[in-house]
């Protein structure tokens, strides 16, 4: 079966309760295993996959997830919609631990990720709105019909981890402007739209991080405990969203994103990666 809505979970959510699953893979790419077996149901009508990012039992950090593996995967099963959920800490007083917030931006603070599909040929895919904002949409009209505290845009920082900012870093991602800091955004959204997918995100805030001198310093214990507090908040939005995605995809940008990126010509792609390269170009040969 083909799941045409890629459901990204992050820490605190592994599972979605009343989607109707059927089947349950774990297919093998060029890029390696995605980091969990990927569940597919139906949900109000509509084909789903979930796959956790970090695996069932969270055994990838940020840094190690195989973002390549988990986004062609999906690929192969038909997906063209990624809500992709995410634990950030909160760079602004408004954002409080327990809100939601849409992204609209990012900046790209990661050193040690692979953050294209195609490596090493040339491929130069236009990122400038890195989220898709038909689905930002259906993301912020879904959480406001759950009647929760959405913000509707916001620049994420996606810095590397898995240790936290220290404070001069904290407050120099604020001084540039930055809303929220996190670690699993980048390289995911890169890929997805070299994938030609929609992709957008709900961040779910469990922290000010550590520039807020009057709150208590950003810990594990403390995200968890927000992160668990939040998930089925996040669960909600998301069941809530899916039967508002859009059923076509006609004139989404993202659905054509690789038009004219692709400088290398096909005699050119490695052996090892041709496959993958010819799968991800096809409908432009």
């Amino acid at each position: 079966m083909t799941a045409r809505i890629g459901v990204i979970g992050g820490s605190g959510v592994y599972d979605f309760e009343g989607v109707e699953y059927r089947d349950e893979v774990c297919p093998d790419t060029p890029y390696g295993k995605p980091s969990d077996s990927i569940r597919l149901g139906t949900y109000a009508g509509r084909e789903l996959a979930f796959l956790p990012r970090h695996g069932r039992t969270h055994r990838f950090n940020p840094t190690n997830v195989p973002y390549a593996a988990n986004i062609y995967a999906l690929k192969t099963l038909g997906v063209e919609w990624i809500i992709a959920l995410n634990a950030v800490g909160s760079l602004r007083i408004e954002l409080a631990p327990l809100h939601l917030v849409i992204p609209d931006q990012l900046i790209d603070r990661t050193r040690s990720r692979v953050n294209t599909l195609f490596d090493p040929i040339a491929v130069h895919v236009g990122f400038a709105d890195p989220f898709c904002n038909s689905l930002r949409h259906v993301l912020i009209r879904a959480a406001k019909e759950c009647a929760l505290t959405v913000h509707e845009k916001g620049t994420y920082v996606c810095m590397e981890g898995p240790l936290f900012s220290t404070k001069a870093e904290s407050h120099l991602y604020r001084s540039w402007g930055a809303d929220l800091i996190g670690m699993t955004a980048l390289p995911e959204a890169k890929l997805a739209r070299e994938a030609e997918i929609c992709y957008a995100g709900i961040a779910s805030v469990t922290d000010y991080d550590c520039w807020h001198e009057e709150e208590e310093t950003v810990d594990i214990q403390m995200v968890i405990r927000n992160l668990l507090k939040n998930a089925e908040n996040v669960k909600k939005v998301v069941l809530k969203a899916i039967p508002l995605v859009p059923q076509s995809r006609d004139g989404d940008p993202c659905a054509s994103a690789l038009a004219t990126a692709v400088i290398s010509k096909p005699a050119d792609f490695p052996p090892d990666k041709r496959e993958a390269f010819q799968f991800l170009t096809k409908k432009y040969r």
